[in-house]
């Protein structure tokens, strides 16, 4: 049986958690708090994702950039190719929260959102 120590970013808590895995499958779950500490634990050791935050230049606006997000969690492994896949984009003048900046990042199905107003 394998053990993996991790901290929990699932509230502010920072609880260290140890979660024993036995062929990839999770077998137990200790050190947490909350049921939010588990289930973090659970996803973490099995199939980590993450949101993904960067900026892409604006064109035309009062400012420069303007910060974007996921719109929701990836698999880990796929943050530097929707970073990579963000390369060269630009958007133009006004941009509103949630406008879809980029579609389908890096083949993710995951589209890119503007986290910011920019006029």
């Amino acid at each position: 049986m394998d053990t993996r120590e991790i901290i929990c970013i699932g509230c502010p808590l920072g609880c260290p958690i140890q979660v024993g895995l036995e062929n990839g499958q999770v077998t137990g779950v200790t050190g947490n708090t909350c049921k939010r500490g588990e289930e973090y634990a659970r996803k973490e050791a099995t199939c980590p994702t993450r949101i993904v935050t960067t900026t892409v230049p604006v064109e035309g606006g009062r400012l420069a950039a303007v910060s974007v997000k996921t719109e929701r969690d990836v698999p880990k492994e796929k943050v530097f190719d929707i970073i990579k896949s963000l390369k060269g984009v630009k958007v133009q003048a006004p941009i509103r929260i949630g406008d879809v900046v980029a579609s389908n990042a890096a083949g993710t199905g995951v589209d890119i959102i503007a986290t910011k107003n920019v006029t």
